[in-house]
């Protein structure tokens, strides 16, 4: 459990540290990174669809429309939706408040993990027999830390009150709700993760699914407030 938390811990930091470069350094290469981001989880994704819907191509070698359709929509929903709704974030509010998002879920997953190895206990859901009451309250915890970190940046526009607290705390809870469904989905196709590319963590996928759901949540968010 330590050597594999261990690895987690620097594979989440090693990551930030990328984000970090990307999101500073250019437009184009932030516009770049998202595409080659979200083809790499349609990759992973579809690996999943095989997986779960095969039966209705892979055995009959025929051709399926449905199945066809099928391995399109994860393309739709990344370049469409989740990367148009990041670039907006990064014009809109600028590259620091993107990573503040990104920094939430990333904590919100470390958190997690502490709480739900350490502490233990009642189980969260069947969906995924991993995830524990202590694991969710854990991320909840720890997604309040990009805030404190943050509010020092006075062009944030977000600062340690309720609003941030509950703007925090939505997109911990959202990131939670990608991280059951892709696991339900994983456990459904029996794979353990999507792929090996991050230590500790598996493929890319692993690491960003509850990234792609929180991303179009916080545009959302940002939209009514």
């Amino acid at each position: 459990m330590k050597q594999n938390f261990i690895k987690r811990l620097l594979t989440s930091v090693i990551l930030l540290i990328i984000l970090f470069i990307v999101i500073y350094s250019d437009s184009f290469i932030f516009v770049l990174s998202l595409f080659i981001v979200g083809f790499l989880v349609c990759l992973e994704f579809n690996t999943i669809l095989i997986k779960l819907v095969g039966n209705l191509y892979l055995p009959s070698k025929k051709f399926n429309s449905k199945f066809l359709i099928l391995m399109w929509i994860p393309f739709i929903y990344m370049f469409f939706i989740f990367c148009f709704l990041s670039f907006d974030i990064y014009k809109m509010k600028g590259p620091t408040f993107f990573l503040f998002i990104i920094s939430i879920c990333f904590f919100s997953d470390i958190g997690g993990y502490i709480f739900g190895k350490v502490i233990g206990g009642k189980k969260l859901t069947k969906i995924s027999p991993n995830k524990t009451i202590s694991g969710s309250i854990g991320s909840f915890v720890f997604s309040l830390i990009p805030i404190i970190l943050f509010t020092k940046l006075d062009h944030l526009e977000i600062e340690l009150d309720l609003y941030g607290i509950i703007f925090s705390l939505l997109i911990s809870l959202v990131s939670q709700f990608g991280d059951l469904l892709i696991s339900y989905l994983k456990r459904k196709a029996k794979i353990k993760d999507t792929g090996k590319i991050l230590p500790g963590h598996g493929g890319i996928l692993d690491r960003v699914d509850g990234i792609i759901i929180a991303i179009p949540f916080s545009y959302f968010l940002i939209k009514i407030f």
